[in-house]
Formats: structure tokens, sequence, C-alpha cells
């Protein structure tokens, strides 16, 4: 009688956590071999070989389906009670997801209906809000925490934030071209995003290090696991569209390691 009650009481949700892990276990080899099968360049009318729209407007569709998903799920997280955690770190990392969805959107219309170069966009404010939103999300899971790194760790953390750092400089290192003409004020705002971007990406880099360093010896949640590899994950995806903006010429969106942004 009580299993009874306990089933017909049960917080149902519209899909389980079984389905929930089995549909990312079919969404990731779907992009990777979506990312390798079509990612071939065609010769256009001016000779430069580019991909076609079908596939650039494809690994749009990947990505915010992806974000969008990653929303919805912190979104339950942050309704469920069965959290023990900090629910604020769903709730920070829920809006993040959302405006990083927005951006992806506004990206996507800029690159593939406008034919503009993804300088700067309307995109670029969403992505900043959900730099933020992040870094506090992460921030919140591994204060919830109580870790102290030890000497040995420290040795570890300091290497991977240089790394990090000459990775961030070598990013933001411009083409090595001439340029005629006077930057437009939208493209003077550029650099301070293109720096901010950089900065939250080494951020939440060195917090998923922090965090998985300092609970090295005990048992870390799976959650926080897969937090970490978001950021790392978000960092060679970002650090990549950075530097193939900057030294590849009308740079096309669609490379191999974009993919990453599906997995963060």
């Amino acid at each position: 009688m009580s299993s009874v009650y306990n089933r017909s009481h049960r917080p149902k949700f519209m899909f389980s956590t079984q389905s929930i892990v089995l549909a990312n276990l079919g969404w990731s080899p779907l992009v990777r071999l979506y990312f390798f099968l079509f990612s071939a360049r065609i010769p256009g009318s001016d000779s430069i070989e580019r991909r076609g729209d079908c596939y650039v407007t494809g690994t749009y569709i990947f990505e915010t389906i992806a974000d969008l998903s990653a929303d919805v799920l912190c979104l339950r997280n942050w309704c469920s009670r069965q959290i023990v955690s900090v629910r604020d770190v769903w709730l920070a990392i829920d809006i993040g997801m959302l405006c990083y969805f927005i951006g992806g959107i506004f990206f996507g219309y800029t690159e593939i209906v406008l034919k503009e170069e993804l300088i700067v966009s309307l995109g670029d404010v969403f992505f900043v809000i959900s730099y933020l939103l992040l870094g506090i999300g992460m921030i919140l899971a591994v204060a919830s925490r109580e870790g102290n790194l030890e000497r040995w760790q420290w040795i570890i953390l300091l290497p991977i934030g240089a790394f990090g750092s000459m990775l961030a400089w070598l990013s933001d290192q411009p083409q090595a071209t001439v340029q005629d003409q006077t930057p437009t004020r939208v493209e003077s705002i550029a650099p301070i995003l293109n720096w901010f971007s950089i900065v939250s990406d080494l951020r939440l880099l060195m917090i998923a290090t922090t965090s998985m360093l300092a609970f090295w010896h005990e048992r870390m949640p799976l959650s926080e696991r897969i937090i970490a590899a978001t950021a790392f994950s978000l960092k060679i995806a970002d650090m990549w569209f950075k530097n193939a903006t900057n030294w590849i010429p009308n740079y096309q969106t669609g490379e191999i390691l974009e993919e990453f942004w599906v997995w963060s």
C-alpha cells in the first residue's frame, strides 16, 4: 500500500533521467558525424571555397538545441525539491544558458541571414550576461563545499592558469594585415568584448580546475564534475573561435573544434 502511495505521489517530469542520458548519448555522436561528414568546402563563384549555408545552419541548430535543452534541465533542477545542494547554482546556470541560447540565435542570424562577419552583434550582449551568470553559478557550487588546496594541488593549478593565459594572449593577437579603413564605432567595441570573453573563459577554467582539485580526495558529485567539464569545453571552443577569427581571413563557422560548444 505504501509503495502504491509513493508511486502516485512521486513528482512526475516530462522526461526521466534515463531518457535524458540516452538523448545526450545519442546527440553527441550525431554531432560528431555531422561535423565530420558534411563540413567539406565547396568552391564558390569567386573561386573561394566555402561551406554550404545548409551545413552552417545545421551547426547552429545542433548548438541552440543543446543550449535550450541545458536551460530546461537546469530549470528542472532548480524547481526540484530533491536537490539538496544550493539550488541557486542551477538558477544562475539556467539563466546563463538561456542567454547563451539567445546569443547563438543572434549570431546565426548575423552570419546566415545578414551575411556579415561575426565581429560584433547583439548576441555578444547575451554572451556577456551568460559568462557572468555561469561564473556566479560555478562559484556558488564551489563555495557550497568546504575544501582547501594542498601544496601539490597549487603546483598543478598555477601552470594551468599560465597555460590558459598564454592561449588567451595568442588568441587576441590580430592578423598581420594592413587595414586601410578606420574602424566603426561598433567595431571599436569588439576588442573590449573580446578581452571580456577571454578573461571570463580563463576565470571559468580556473574555477573548474580549483573545484576538481579541492575535492580530489572526496566523492565529488557527478553534477559538479559535469559543470567543470562544461567550463573546459567552453574554453576549447571559445579559444579556437577567437584564434580562427583573428588569423583566418573571412572565417566561416563550422570547424570541428566548435562541436565543444555542443558538448558543453
